[in-house]
């Protein structure tokens, strides 16, 4: 049992090279669902084996044997870990919990405070456009869920750019991106080591709504040009955002002349260092994606083995107690 929770507790590790993985071999939409999936059970399987941690310790305390009927001396003698690792264990543990909860608590309010916001914006229909001149564009999730363009952003590109920004933007609403990214938020509240697959999640869902704008206007090229546009007015103009639970058209990190540098300067591996905007940029150049069928099946089997090693622990000590039980009777 011992080895098998201190493995559990391992698996996290590999989330950062799991999230590379993932996000440069599997197609969008996919990567998403697997890595915010894999983030919620890294986190959970991690949180489970500091819980097993604690009940082993409080098992074998003889008050509580007595409530529960069964034998403390032969659970103290099933290999348990020990007393100071069971405390580490329970500190950790009300931290993950204390700080999933605070995240919990505060996304929650943002996403009412967005619901709110989508309600109070002029007009009934899907698009909103502000007066503002600093060049903007995010999805507003609600009931109905809104996007809101300003004028500065539509000055920056022609008709057929802000038809690819719009069919980005509804993609947002459409999938409820900000449902992924809250769940993988969560987890890497709860376990940190979880963090890389967080961020490769929000990256994913923009590379997931990038896709879909390039299908629904038929050109992938015009969507990597209508992002690279808007990243470039965005950044020159630098709005500010009175909303936290939004989902942007686009992600600070450079642009054409950007990409154009890398380029240059590492023509080995152009994007390795690169920003978001110009993996995606690069990335709509490109064919479109395929599955990635290996890199999804090696990650499966991956977030399998760390479940089935969660499952077989908690089974471990389950038989543990049920046989001291049947001693003590």
């Amino acid at each position: 049992m011992r080895a098998l929770i201190f493995l559990t507790l391992l698996f996290p590790l590999a989330a950062a090279p799991l999230a590379r993985s993932v996000t440069s071999r599997v197609e969008p939409r996919l990567a998403t669902w697997l890595m915010a999936s894999g983030a919620l059970l890294l986190a959970g399987t991690s949180c489970g084996a500091l819980g097993l941690l604690v009940l082993s310790e409080l098992a074998r305390t003889p008050w509580l044997a007595r409530v529960g009927d069964w034998s403390s001396s032969i659970v103290a003698d099933g290999g348990l870990p020990g007393g100071w690792t069971s405390l580490i264990a329970g500190v950790l543990l009300g931290a993950a919990l204390l700080a999933a909860a605070t995240f919990a608590v505060r996304r929650g309010r943002a996403l009412a405070g967005a619901r709110r916001h989508a309600r109070e914006l002029p007009g009934h229909g899907e698009l909103v456009v502000t007066e503002d001149k600093c060049a903007d564009a995010y999805a507003v999730p609600g009931r109905p869920g809104r996007i809101v363009v300003s004028a500065g952003m539509l000055d920056a590109l022609d008709e057929r750019g802000r038809a690819a920004l719009l069919a980005h933007e509804r993609a947002h609403l459409r999938a409820r991106h900000h449902w992924f990214t809250g769940v993988a938020r969560l987890a890497a509240a709860a376990n940190p080591m979880v963090r890389p697959l967080a961020d490769a999640v929000e990256f994913t869902v923009e590379r997931w709504a990038d896709e879909e704008a390039a299908a629904a206007v038929g050109d992938r090229r015009l969507v990597a040009q209508a992002i690279a546009s808007a990243a470039i007015a965005a950044k020159t103009t630098r709005p500010r955002r009175a909303v936290l639970a939004t989902l942007g058209a686009v992600l600070p990190g450079g642009g054409p002349a950007a990409l154009s540098r890398r380029l240059r300067n590492r023509p080995e591996d152009p994007l390795r260092d690169a920003g978001p905007v110009p993996r995606r940029v690069a990335a709509l150049l490109a064919p479109a994606p395929r599955p990635g069928l290996p890199a999804l099946t090696v990650s499966v089997l991956f977030l399998g083995l760390a479940v089935l090693c969660a499952v077989k622990a908690a089974d471990h000590l389950q038989d543990l107690i049920s046989f001291a039980h049947a001693v003590s009777e």
